[in-house]
């Protein structure tokens, strides 16, 4: 009875989400191809597609995985790691109720109401007046001397708030006529608890000596701690700011751990998996990053590294495609320099003189600027109209009637270099060829994965995407 409950049950749900395409012998289900066709589809993606165009890049998608799996990627401990960490990140917060972060707010409200115990709480208000523990007797004496001026000034009416604004040097709460916050036994200095707890609301304590100079007290109120109830909204936001609920599910998963029951990486891999048994959303949003994470290495390694890395197939695919690469207007590939002595400019020229243009920033910097002395400024680069004043002026002869900035330290402006109509070589164009290479790799992976995986996409099923 058992096997045939279990069987009507599998039937029931492939019924229900039945598989929408297969790749490598892998079924992918309805709701997993739902989930990711509308959340790439939504309002705000530009690229929009249909369902069909869809399928075809999700197969290839799926493709690139498999490959990565072959490629044992998953087996990474870089790979491992930065998994593990999402997928936690998404698995922590389901462990703690709020029943049990209540029971927190709680706990700590009682230790809380313990410690105050019958003393309640106080408000209190300071004139502070600073003493360094490394103060002469002199020094002692001096502001032992100017706090009981102050305090018979209050005692003579003075206003405390306006007061304090003007002397006191805790400056923070001087702003707020020294109003300090509610504390209770044992958050302040003992001199101060003992001064501040013999007050009642609106008496002025005399300068007390504390380890840090004098505090004139006036109390500004008294109460005791107020019931669960009205604390209970207050505490549990300052608890969940504190990241209370990773705290309890970090207890849990020591508490498994310690009694050997299985390691964390296995807990937490199994909460993971109890979780999307039961919410389909975070089972595929944990999936998608697993499969994410795996297709960005073997892309990086198939095509976006190996492409921008490899300086000679980029040499080659520029020469190959010459004709594909023209600018509108000339450049000029060079420097744009200014120097102090006139016999720098020859100078710099015969520095660079036959050289790769790309080592020529490094040479000129040992050449002339080896030190604190600078010989030279220089600007390097593929210079087109309206980039440089100084290039425009003396390569491309345009904006003749409005004159290069001199600059006073460096007054002997010069160029050298050459003016290219079209691109030379491949760093003329480097960001265009890199991308147009990894286009091709792309193209050519895309055509070897077909070859490689088997991919069946179930037309029925995919004509009731979205409507079921």
């Amino acid at each position: 009875m058992i096997l045939a409950a279990c069987l009507m049950s599998t039937a029931a749900m492939a019924q229900t989400d039945p598989v929408v395409m297969t790749v490598n012998g892998v079924d992918v289900t309805r709701s997993e191809f739902e989930y990711s066709f509308n959340k790439n589809n939504s309002d705000g993606v530009i690229d929009k597609k249909n369902v069909e165009e869809y399928a075809d890049l999700y197969a290839v998608y799926k493709m690139k995985v498999a490959a990565a799996l072959d490629a044992k990627l998953d087996t990474l401990t870089s790979f491992k790691n930065e998994y593990a960490t999402y997928r936690d990140q998404q698995v922590l917060p389901t462990m703690t109720t709020d029943a049990e972060v209540l029971a927190e707010a709680r706990k700590a409200y009682d230790r809380a109401k313990e410690q105050i115990g019958e003393k309640g709480l106080i408000l209190p208000a300071h004139i502070f007046l600073r003493l360094s523990t490394k103060a002469t007797p002199e020094e002692q004496a001096k502001v032992a001397q100017r706090a009981d001026s102050v305090w018979q000034a209050l005692k003579q009416g003075a206003d405390f708030a306006e007061l304090c604004k003007n002397v006191s040097q805790d400056r923070r709460s001087a702003a707020r006529g020294g109003e300090l916050t509610w504390i209770g036994p044992n958050q302040v200095y003992p001199e101060f608890e003992e001064a501040a707890y013999a007050l009642q609301t609106g008496e002025l304590s005399r300068p007390v000596l504390g380890p840090d100079g004098y505090h004139i007290i006036l109390m500004k109120g008294r109460k005791q701690l107020e019931p669960f109830e009205e604390l209970q909204e207050q505490i549990v936001s300052s608890f969940e700011k504190q990241g209370i609920r990773e705290a309890i599910a970090r207890q849990k998963i020591q508490s498994v751990v310690s009694s050997g029951q299985m390691t964390e990486e296995q807990y937490m891999a199994r909460r993971a998996d109890s979780l999307g048994a039961v919410d389909s959303d975070m089972k595929y949003l944990i999936q998608e990053y697993h499969d994410g994470l795996l297709v960005y290495e073997i892309s990086n390694r198939q095509v976006w590294e190996k492409a921008s890395k490899d300086e000679a197939a980029l040499d080659t695919w520029f020469r190959t495609h010459r004709k594909d690469y023209k600018w509108p207007e000339p450049r000029f590939k060079g420097i744009a320099y200014h120097v102090k002595d006139k016999a720098d400019v020859k100078a710099v020229k015969r520095c660079v003189k036959g050289l790769p243009f790309g080592q020529w920033a490094g040479v000129l910097r040992q050449t002339f600027n080896p030190d604190s002395v600078i010989r030279i400024r220089v600007e390097q680069g593929l210079f087109k109209p309206g980039d440089s004043r100084l290039v425009d002026h003396k390569i491309f002869r345009t904006a003749l009637d409005q004159p290069v900035e001199v600059n006073r330290d460096y007054p002997i402006d010069a160029v050298y270099g050459k003016k290219l109509k079209m691109p030379e070589d491949y760093t003329d164009v480097r960001s265009q060829v890199v991308e147009d290479y990894q286009q091709a790799l792309e193209q050519q992976w895309v055509a070897d994965l077909r070859q490689r995986y088997a991919v069946k996409v179930y037309d029925d099923v995919l004509k009731t995407v979205n409507q079921h």
